[in-house]
């Protein structure tokens, strides 16, 4: 007899949510280590543009066009993109730690009923 035949279906819609809940977390934690590399990449160059010279020449690209701007123009886009970065990460961690509180208490109800119905987890 297959383990699915012995769990109940409610047991087994719990199963297949704590799936969706550890893929949910999965890519949560994917978004959220990507943002945090944009973030570092973002730091670095505002730390570079601010050791220039206020009359550097600096470049910027927008999409095939690069042209010419202030450091004092830079350095505010940098500092306004690392805010904005650091609101999407605070934003993410708040999601993640939602997503795995909700993984952990359906893990141990599940953890439970497995044990009521006498079924061991693999």
């Amino acid at each position: 007899m297959e383990l699915t035949e012995k769990i109940p279906p409610e047991l087994e819609n719990k199963l297949i949510r704590l799936q969706e809940l550890q893929e949910q977390l999965r890519l949560l934690t994917i978004r959220r280590q990507q943002l945090e590399l944009q973030l570092r990449e973002v730091e670095h160059a505002l730390e570079q543009v601010e050791k220039l010279d206020s009359d550097a020449e600096i470049y910027k690209t927008a999409g095939y066009v690069m042209f010419k701007v202030s450091k004092d123009r830079i350095v505010d886009e940098l500092k306004d993109k690392k805010e904005t970065l650091e609101l999407r990460i605070k934003t993410i961690q708040k999601q993640e730690s939602l997503v795995r509180k909700q993984f952990e208490e359906l893990r141990r109800d599940i953890s439970k009923s497995l044990t009521a119905t006498g079924t061991r987890a693999a």
